[in-house]
């Protein structure tokens, strides 16, 4: 039987191995990726700093280990460039050779790539990103050589936000910017990112908010003037950028294989072309693009039985999210797409709880500030619907 592959060594990829060899020891598994294939928990990358753990403290596992350890071939350093969905065919790139391989199942678990803003000036080049275990050597290889480094975070979202307050926590001066008005802004109502932000503010972090970086230029010293669009400047040893991801979608497309936001499954994670799937950050479950830990699981989990041949539709629970910020520790459960909502909230010592109701006045979401709301995180989660039913 030809061998399964899977395209892609970051969470998802290495998941659905390990929990496909729980249930089959025997099939022929293949993995492919452009990077060095190194399996490590790509959320410790944010709060590595405080847990003082050095980069190669948090890889789990080099190509090597990992194949020994999932009984899969690894081919590392290679770039898929096409997917022949009729023949079952991959062709990959490494070390300019050209290769062709057989699938008996195809899956794509390609992640996503940072989204990038275009800047000017003679410093954008080198603003970092930190999406993978080789991202975050390069930035802590700047960070490192000394410390009290002022640190500019484009982006207030769930990275920049986490990120700000691991740089705080150890010594650097961290400013964070952002379009949206607040912090958070797509995952919390405006007066829990208020008192958030404020949480976050007492500790040292700086906000500029409703604006956004016009250009980035290098000084003698070494350092860098970030310049934003109403005028502001800040001096930064470092820039990184942390606006948001984008589905790797490209090698799909060319394949044919329909996609939206990112690529398209349905519950069974079956993307519209026979025997190939897709999972991870890359993937848009049944509508639904969820770029966290514990759908990727739930995705795993799932495909991991219907590729040993019990079909098995992925079941998406209530997931809370949550938010690695001490300073302001947050648990946030995002109100789905389309669902109007009415919060309410309730303000403790330590926090808040809010809690978003629909019209039928179901509990769709909430987020919990504080230690003392954190507590409510299981009682609260049993009272939301899920976001796909489990099959019956």
């Amino acid at each position: 039987m030809q061998p399964i592959i899977i395209v892609g060594s970051g969470m998802a990829g290495y998941t659905l191995a390990r929990e496909f060899r729980k249930l089959n020891a025997e099939q022929a598994l293949v993995m492919i990726c452009s990077d060095d294939a190194v399996n490590y928990a790509k959320p410790t990358l944010s709060n590595a700093l405080v847990g003082k753990k050095a980069p190669e403290q948090i890889a789990l596992g080099d190509a090597e280990k990992m194949s020994a350890q999932l009984n899969m071939q690894i081919i590392h350093h290679a770039t898929v460039t096409s997917i022949s969905a009729d023949q079952h065919q991959l062709t990959y790139t490494k070390n300019g050779q050209v290769e062709n391989l057989i699938y008996s199942k195809l899956i794509l678990a390609v992640g996503a790539n940072p989204i990038r803003l275009a800047i000017s000036g003679d410093g954008a080049d080198d603003i970092h990103v930190v999406n993978s275990l080789i991202d975050y050597r390069e930035f802590r290889s700047k960070l490192d050589l000394k410390q009290d480094k002022r640190v500019v975070i484009l982006g207030a979202g769930l990275i920049g936000c986490e990120f700000a307050n691991d740089l705080q926590n150890t010594g650097h001066q961290a400013t964070v910017i952002d379009l949206a008005p607040q912090p958070l802004g797509r995952l919390l109502p405006e007066h829990v990112a208020h008192a958030f932000q404020q949480n976050l503010e007492e500790t040292g972090i700086q906000f500029a908010l409703s604006t956004t970086v016009d250009r980035v230029s290098k000084n003698s010293d070494e350092s860098y003037t970030v310049t934003l669009a109403n005028g502001q400047s800040f001096t930064a040893d470092v820039v990184l950028s942390a606006i948001g991801l984008q589905p790797n979608t490209s090698v799909a497309q060319e394949a044919g294989i329909h996609t939206s936001r990112g690529i398209v499954t349905n519950t069974l994670m079956e993307t519209n072309k026979t025997d190939i799937y897709a999972l991870g950050d890359c993937a848009e479950v049944n509508g639904l693009l969820l770029p966290y830990v514990m759908p990727i699981m739930q995705q795993a989990r799932a495909l991991a039985k219907t590729l040993s041949g019990e079909n098995t539709q992925v079941h998406y629970p209530a997931m809370p999210v949550a938010v690695k910020t001490p300073a302001a520790p947050l648990t946030v459960l995002p109100v789905p797409q389309g669902v109007e909502a009415t919060w309410e909230t309730e303000e403790l010592d330590d926090g808040m709880i809010a809690k978003a109701l629909d019209q039928e006045s179901t509990l769709r979401g909430f987020v919990l500030l504080g230690p003392t709301a954190a507590k409510q995180r299981l009682t609260l989660t049993k009272l939301v619907p899920d976001l796909i039913p489990a099959a019956v």
